[in-house]
């Protein structure tokens, strides 16, 4: 009873989160703003993460854990290098002072 009921509770959440993450796909690309894109895409890359762990989880298995955390630093790097960009204009600076 209990393990179903947990189960159930992983669908569930995993419904609502695949929902939240489409959601999120509309905002990427009709978002008023660039920084409402960047957010947008960072929400994505934690649904990502979310989804991923929720389907471990049902499978029984921590297989996943390795793409899980892959999944974190590539949504961290593109993050922090939309926000360079954002920010300065370019990602990487060639000329450096001296």
């Amino acid at each position: 009873m209990v393990e179903s009921t947990f189960d159930l509770l992983l669908s569930i959440s995993l419904i609502i989160i695949s929902i939240a993450t489409l959601g999120l796909v509309y905002r990427v690309i009709k978002g008023p703003s660039v920084p409402d894109r960047v957010m947008a895409l960072d929400s994505i890359g934690i649904n990502l993460i979310a989804i991923t762990a929720i389907t471990s989880i049902m499978l029984r298995t921590d297989a996943f854990l390795e793409v899980i955390l892959l999944i974190g630093v590539i949504a961290f790097v593109g993050t922090v290098a939309f926000s360079k960009f954002l920010q300065k204009g370019e990602i990487i600076e060639y000329d450096r002072d001296n």
